[in-house]
């Protein structure tokens, strides 16, 4: 099975609700879909959102680092010789994160189905059912309030609830939705970025002396600020998770080294795609470290490698963070992994087992 050509699409998909936090709202999913073609008629698909506050990608800058940089040096190379392609794909340029992560998603759809085996398979097996959270986007208290409620309605026991903007309401909305969910739902507290260390570590025992008990609170500090999220990770008895401030396995390392945070969370996009998710992984959980997987706003494409990923690597990833899909008004996606609210089910169909997807956008590259 021999990679022959690549082609660009984009995605459109409207959100239920705005996704709102302390760096940005938006209204929809709108992602590049790469699709990897082979001499034997397989397709492997990958996707990439431009996420430019977080991993500096556009949509522009997807498509050209994979056309002019990743792609010339995949064309007509055995999809059986996968790690050799990773390390093609991983060297091809610097940062690039998102195009690089597109790219390895539909490698590793290919390599799986060459198999014909589900992708969690051939990384090592395991549950195929997940539970994931679900995002409660910043707003007025009453109304996350209301939408806290609504998705605990709904069967969701875990809630990401988004602050970071003003910390005295910031702390109200925590004990506003914490009455109101209380022994319905864990809250996980995302304040990204969105602090300072002492304002975190103030917010965050403000919270703890209220009796409010969080799962964990999900990057306090800005990205670079290892030191203050060391600081805030010593003064709370809160669990500190670390987002932004890990995109690889040597921040990864630094980060374990320093004792600046006590999760990693695990996202696609930020590690450059499947291979370094391993990495990530297998590191955490060799130092007793939880790792979370998530994703930026992705659907059904993406989020399900991460499903097989989260499958696969269960003894680290303890925590699930794949609500894009839930998010959106309908899922694009027919076959492969099934989103129904809370529950994430895998099929055994071979790869990601995606059969089609609906209103794709062809891209000339």
């Amino acid at each position: 099975m021999k990679i022959t050509r690549i082609e660009f699409a984009m995605l459109r998909v409207p959100l239920k609700t705005p996704f709102k936090t302390a760096l940005r709202t938006v209204d929809k999913v709108e992602d590049v879909i790469v699709k990897l073609h082979t001499d034997t008629g397989h397709v492997g698909y990958g996707e990439a959102p431009a996420t430019a506050v977080i991993t500096g990608d556009t949509h522009g800058s997807i498509i050209d680092a994979i056309s002019h940089y990743i792609a010339p040096r995949l064309i007509g190379q055995e999809i059986a010789d996968l790690n050799r392609l990773t390390r093609l794909v991983q060297t091809s340029m610097e940062r690039n994160t998102s195009a690089k992560a597109a790219v390895e998603i539909a490698l590793y759809d290919l390599f799986a189905q060459s198999f014909d085996a589900p992708l969690y398979r051939v990384l090592g097996g395991g549950d195929p059912v997940i539970t994931t959270d679900i995002t409660i986007s910043v707003d007025t208290i009453d109304k996350m309030v209301a939408d806290s409620l609504a998705a605990v309605d709904r069967g969701f026991d875990s809630l990401k609830i988004k602050v970071g903007k003003e910390i005295g309401v910031d702390i109200e909305r925590a004990k506003a939705i914490y009455a109101a969910v209380e022994n319905r739902a864990l809250l996980r507290l995302d304040a990204n970025q969105g602090w300072s260390a002492k304002q975190a570590v103030h917010a965050i025992s403000a919270m703890e002396d209220a009796g409010i008990i969080l799962e964990l609170v999900e990057q306090p500090v800005k990205a670079a600020d290892l030191e203050g999220m060391r600081y805030v990770t010593e003064r709370v008895r809160t669990p500190i998770m670390a987002d932004e401030s890990v995109f690889g396995p040597a921040q990864v390392i630094d980060l374990i080294r320093m004792h600046a945070a006590d999760i990693v969370n695990i996202k696609l996009m930020k590690t450059g795609g499947i291979s370094n998710a391993i990495r990530i992984a297998d590191i955490a959980a060799l130092h007793g470290i939880e790792c979370m997987i998530g994703c930026m706003l992705e659907s059904s494409i993406s989020v399900a490698a991460a499903a097989h990923l989260a499958v696969a690597k269960s003894d680290a990833i303890t925590k699930v963070d794949l609500d894009g899909p839930s998010l959106s008004q309908f899922n694009p996606v027919d076959g492969g992994v099934i989103f129904n609210e809370s529950e994430i089910s895998i099929t055994d169909a071979p790869g990601l087992g995606i059969k089609s997807i609906r209103g794709l956008e062809p891209i000339a590259a």
